[in-house]
C-alpha cells in the first residue's frame, strides 16, 4: 500500500493488485468507492486502468492486420474477455514522494501477441486527482491500443451522475453491443439519479466531463477526460454503487472490421509508439 496526502485529500494505491487506487477520500469523505480493509480483489478496487483495450471482445476472437488473434475469457461468469491485461497483474513502483506515485507493467507476448510497456501516474494535489495511462507497443508488428480507467463510486438513492452524451448501445445478455439509440428516457444521464438504475452501458459522443454529487455530502466529483469519447455506465439494479469510466473505444470495437477501428476509438501502435490518456478527478464544494 502507498499512501498520498494533499491538504484534506488522500488516496492510497497497491501496485500489485491491477495497479489500483483502493481509496480516495476528502476529510474522511470516500469520493471513490473504497476498498475493504487487506482487500486483494481488483473488482474490490476504487479505480483501475484498463489497458491495452476498454471493455469486451465478442467470443475472444478478432483480426489484425490478417492476423487471428484468440483469448480466452478472463473473468469469471464472462464469456468474453475484457479490460485488457493490466488490471490482472502486478504493477512495479518506478517512482514514489508523497503526492505522486509512478507504476510501470511489462507485458511479454503471448495470447496477446504483442509486448506492451504500460505506465500509470497517479498524482494527487490539493484539489484532486489525476491518473495518466500510456502504453508503448514493443513489438515489431503493429498493436490495436485503446485506454481506459474503471473507477467505482459510492451512491444512495439521492446520488446524481450529470454528463452529455451523444447516443448509447443497447446489450445483450453477455453485455456486448446490439444497436445505437438515442440516449433519452432510461438511458439519459443528464441530471440522473444514478443508484441502482440497472445500467450496463457504452455511451458514444461523450462530452469529456461529467459531474457527481452526493446530496447532503460535503463534496462532489467533477470528472474530466479529453482524450476519451466514450462513457460506460454500470448502475446494478442491487444499488450502493455505480461506475462511470473514461474510456477511449467502444464496446467490442475489436470485432468490427480493422478500417473502422479509428472512429471506435482504437489505434493501431507502431513499434515505439505510444498512445495515451488522462483522468481528472477534482473535487467540487
Amino acid at each position: 500500500m502507498i499512501s498520498l496526502v494533499a491538504g484534506d485529500l488522500s488516496v492510497e494505491v497497491v501496485p500489485e493488485v491491477g495497479g489500483s487506487v483502493a481509496r480516495f477520500d476528502r476529510a474522511g469523505q470516500p469520493l471513490l468507492r473504497p476498498a475493504p480493509d487487506g482487500a486483494d480483489d481488483v473488482l474490490a478496487m476504487a479505480c483501475f486502468p484498463l489497458v491495452p483495450y476498454c471493455n469486451r471482445i465478442r467470443g475472444g476472437r478478432f483480426l489484425c492486420d490478417g492476423q487471428e488473434v484468440r483469448l480466452p475469457p478472463n473473468m469469471a461468469g464472462d464469456k468474453s474477455p475484457l479490460h485488457g491485461q493490466g488490471w490482472l497483474a502486478a504493477w512495479q513502483v518506478a517512482a514514489a514522494d508523497a503526492r505522486r506515485v509512478e507504476l510501470v507493467y511489462e507485458h511479454a507476448a503471448g495470447e496477446w501477441p504483442w509486448r506492451y510497456e504500460a505506465r500509470q501516474v497517479i498524482a494527487l494535489d490539493e484539489r484532486g486527482l489525476t491518473l495518466t495511462l500510456a502504453c508503448r507497443n514493443l513489438s515489431a508488428a503493429r498493436m490495436p491500443c485503446g485506454l481506459g480507467f474503471h473507477p467505482y463510486y459510492p451512491c444512495d438513492a439521492d446520488t446524481v451522475l450529470d454528463t452529455l452524451v451523444e447516443a448509447v448501445w443497447t446489450v445483450d445478455a453477455d453485455v456486448l453491443p446490439v444497436a445505437r439509440e438515442p440516449a433519452t428516457g432510461r438511458y439519459d444521464l443528464s441530471a440522473r439519479r444514478i443508484c441502482g438504475q440497472a445500467l450496463d452501458n457504452g455511451y458514444d459522443g461523450w462530452s469529456g466531463t461529467a459531474t457527481i454529487r452526493w446530496p447532503g455530502a460535503p463534496a462532489g466529483l467533477r470528472l474530466t477526460s479529453p482524450d476519451a469519447r466514450r462513457f460506460q455506465v454500470y448502475a446494478p439494479e442491487s444499488g450502493g454503487f455505480f461506475a462511470a469510466e473514461p474510456v477511449q473505444n467502444a464496446n467490442a470495437a475489436l470485432n468490427e472490421a480493422q478500417d473502422r477501428w479509428p472512429e471506435l476509438g482504437i489505434a493501431l501502435l507502431a513499434q515505439d509508439e505510444t498512445a495515451v490518456t488522462e483522468a481528472r478527478f477534482e473535487v467540487i464544494l
